[in-house]
Formats: C-alpha cells, structure tokens, sequence
C-alpha cells in the first residue's frame, strides 16, 4: 500500500492538539513550586544556610564544567554552570514534546529530538520549535556538591 497524503483538516486538528497540550504544559509548570522564586539563601550562589532538608545530592561540582553543563537523565534534571561558577538547575524535559535534551554546548541545552535549543544559563527559549523556556529546578552548591534545594 502506498502512504495516502495528509489532509489540510488533519494537519490543522494536528497543531490545534499540539498547541492545548502546549499550553497546558504551560500551565501546570507555571503552577509547580518549582516555579516560585526562593529566598537568597536557596539560590545556587546564595551560599546561605543549608536547607533544613539537606536537599538530594545531584552531583559532585567538578562533573559540571565551567560554561557546559551536565544532564542528569534519571533525575530528569539537567546542571548548567557559568564561567563565573553560578550553577543553574532546569528540568532535562524540553517543553516540546517531553523528550530529554541531549547535550549542552556552546552556551545551549539542545534537545535532540526536534532541534530546539534553550539559554543554558536562563533555560529561555533560544530557537524552537520548543515556545515556552525549560523549568527552573532549585539547586545549591556546598561543599563542592550540587544539591536539589
């Protein structure tokens, strides 16, 4: 059998699923705490109090180099770290369509499934066809280690 043409009709309610199920992806990451801003403290270069949870061991700071990154596919987390040391946590989903980013390079987190690429250092959306940036993931560095929290 040869592959019948996809219909204008088909392609449009197509893009019309892709679009609700954009923006509820959206909306539920808007929603989520890790989208609440957190005391100077929590931030990764607050280098205040430790949180009283103690928060869940990503990885020693050594494994994220200096302006790359690391992804931590089973945490669905990836680690970004400036050439000033900030590092920065963001959800290793893309806001595609859920795949896990690939890499990170050349100041990118590249998702490989469809090519978007995300501000290593803000998870904003650099080129799509991703349109909403990746989720901030709460981090902190001590003693040399990066934690959630």
């Amino acid at each position: 059998m040869s592959p019948q043409p996809i219909s204008r009709r088909a392609t449009l309610r197509g893009l019309a699923v892709s679009l609700v199920g954009a923006v509820g992806g959206f909306v539920v990451a808007r929603n989520s705490g890790a989208a609440t801003s957190k005391g100077a403290t929590t931030a990764a270069n607050g280098y205040g109090a430790a949180p009283a949870s103690g928060g869940k061991l990503l990885a020693p700071l050594d494994r994220v180099p200096p302006g790359g990154g690391l992804i931590l596919a089973s945490d669905k987390i990836v680690l970004t770290r400036g050439t000033g040391g900030q590092v920065n946590g963001f959800s290793a989903v893309c806001t595609h369509q859920g795949c896990t980013v690939g890499s990170v390079s050349g100041g990118a987190i590249i998702c490989p499934c469809h090519g978007s690429r995300f501000d290593a250092l803000t998870g904003a959306v650099i080129s799509g066809p991703a349109a909403v940036p990746l989720p901030r993931i709460p981090v902190s560095v001590r003693a040399n280690d990066v934690y959630t929290g």
